[in-house]
């Protein structure tokens, strides 16, 4: 028997931030980043990602640089800070609430994100979202490298990597709802049955109101 499944980005989608801009400034804040100009570096690609010309080896070079020098155990210490102190606060009550009725129904939901995994999967774990993937990055002498493992999950590839995870399932799904943002997301939107845009960036409401895709304006303000 076919089963719905139900499918998120992640940043500006679920969260009313971008998850690596989080960290970043986490990062700062740690003091494990000194440089002056990094978190304006941060904001100038970030700018091409949301005019969907971001470079991404180019990128993840950028975020995984601080890193090189702390052990997978220590990266993923912080990692479970930021998210409980700086993430998390930011998930919109319509997306809890949402992933609550999903989980109540018994319905599988996935977590696909261009953030880098080590990130991803931690949110999904808080959120009781059941499958994540993200960008994974090769350990190297017990390090995280700037070295992409296997197909990056960014715009083209999240439709190969979701394709590749739905071969392995033994559960048939024939009804695909996807939540996203971003044009970067256009080539997903278009590969599921049901795209909705959330809060959607111009490039990507333009098609939504072209294809008739519901658009959700999602807040975190609860209603009075």
């Amino acid at each position: 028997m076919s089963q719905p499944l139900y499918i998120f980005d992640l940043d500006e989608t679920l969260i009313n931030a971008d998850s690596s801009m989080l960290w970043h400034r986490f990062l700062v804040e740690k003091r494990i980043v000194t440089d002056d100009n990094f978190l304006a570096e941060d904001q100038r690609l970030m700018s091409l990602y949301s005019a969907g010309k971001l470079n991404m080896p180019e990128y993840l070079n950028f975020t995984m640089a601080p890193l090189a020098q702390l052990t997978k155990e220590q990266v993923d210490n912080l990692v479970d800070e930021c998210v409980e102190k700086y993430i998390m606060p930011t998930v919109f009550p319509q997306a809890l609430q949402l992933l609550a009725q999903l989980k109540q129904d018994n319905i599988t939901t996935v977590l696909i994100s261009a953030t880098v995994s080590f990130i991803v999967k931690k949110v999904a774990k808080q959120l009781g979202i059941d499958h994540a993937m993200g960008i994974d990055m090769l350990v190297e002498n017990g390090c995280y490298s700037a070295t992409i493992l296997g197909v990056a999950s960014y715009r083209e590839g999240k439709v190969t990597r979701l394709g590749s995870w739905l071969t392995e399932q033994t559960e048939r799904f024939t009804d695909t709802y996807f939540y996203t943002d971003s044009i970067n997301d256009l080539p997903l939107c278009e590969f599921s049955q049901y795209p909705h845009v959330v809060n959607p960036c111009p490039q990507l409401a333009r098609h939504a109101q072209a294809q008739h895709w519901p658009q959700l304006a999602w807040s975190q303000h609860k209603p009075a």
